[in-house]
């Protein structure tokens, strides 16, 4: 991915030109057709998303009632950041809403790249903490309205 792309990414915004280049270096390119799963709820995460085109819809299977969509993601955005932070299975699941193009950063070269320049690692944990916290507040909005919901 172009590092010029980059910089319109929320997650890169706060990066120097050398950092956006840097972080261009280590990602890939991967084409899903639509209703393909990037990944399901429970699978290991080694890596995380960005969208270059198309749409990708993150969503949870609730149990009698079927796939409850929590968000559908656009171009510029990104998913996947909780497996590049913690070693935890996929905590929903990530499906090509259209076909799509996404810019694939693994785990392990984002390690290595945030323990080399310790100012850009500085900046994109900042942001993913910004990110985690923002997507919780929208979850607990989403389940106050599940349990009001449920009441009628």
């Amino acid at each position: 991915m172009d590092a010029d792309v980059l910089k319109k990414v929320a997650l890169f915004e706060g990066l120097t030109q050398g950092q956006l280049a840097k972080v261009a270096q280590i990602g890939h390119s991967r084409t899903y057709p639509a209703g393909a799963f990037l990944f399901r709820e429970g699978d290991a995460g080694q890596e995380m998303f960005v969208i270059a085109e198309g749409k990708v819809r993150i969503s949870k299977s609730v149990p009698g009632v079927g796939e409850e969509a929590l968000a559908v993601l656009e171009p510029g955005q990104y998913f996947g950041e909780m497996a590049v932070i913690e070693d935890s299975p996929r905590s929903a699941d990530a499906i090509a809403h259209v076909s799509c193009a996404v810019w694939v950063i693994e785990r392990s070269r984002l390690d290595q790249l945030m323990f080399t320049d310790k100012d850009l690692a500085y900046v994109l944990l900042w942001t993913f903490v910004r990110t985690l916290s923002e997507r919780l507040r929208e979850t607990n909005e989403k389940i106050k309205g599940f349990f009001a919901l449920s009441r009628f």
